[in-house]
């Protein structure tokens, strides 16, 4: 991965956890560089980016602080989804309440417009980014 793009994604990452931009702004920065997807895993306080090629650069971002329920909420992880893109609610209350909800990783796929959620035993929910479905 070349210098430019490794910086844009530490970047995303640092303006994520810093609450300075949203998902979209995130997601459309990531394409404009070439990123396919990026895998998030909320227990481990770290981001994976990917190209197209496979090329990959983990990041480590903020550590949340808490367990993930044991039991994974799709409802759960849902009422995070719709409060973070309402803005009534940002991105490190996004995290505790998708953890809250059972939810331990994300991967968001920008070439499949949808970020899945999931839990410790495999169960999952898919949100479709705004007006992809």
């Amino acid at each position: 991965m070349n210098p430019q793009i490794k910086e844009l994604v530490h970047e995303c990452t640092r303006a994520s956890d810093g609450e300075r931009v949203g998902f979209g702004e995130v997601v459309a920065k990531l394409i404009d560089g070439g990123i396919e997807r990026y895998h998030a895993d909320l227990v481990r306080s770290e981001k994976t980016y990917y190209l197209p090629n496979g090329e990959a650069e983990t990041v480590p971002n903020d550590a949340i602080g808490m367990t993930p329920a044991r039991e994974f909420s799709a409802q759960g992880v849902a009422a995070a989804v719709k409060d973070v893109q309402s803005g009534t609610i940002k991105y490190k209350a996004f995290c505790e309440r998708v953890m809250a909800a059972g939810c331990v990783g994300y991967l968001v796929s920008m070439a499949g417009r949808r970020v899945v959620y999931y839990g410790r035993t495999g169960d999952s929910h898919v949100e479709w980014f705004p007006g992809a479905k």
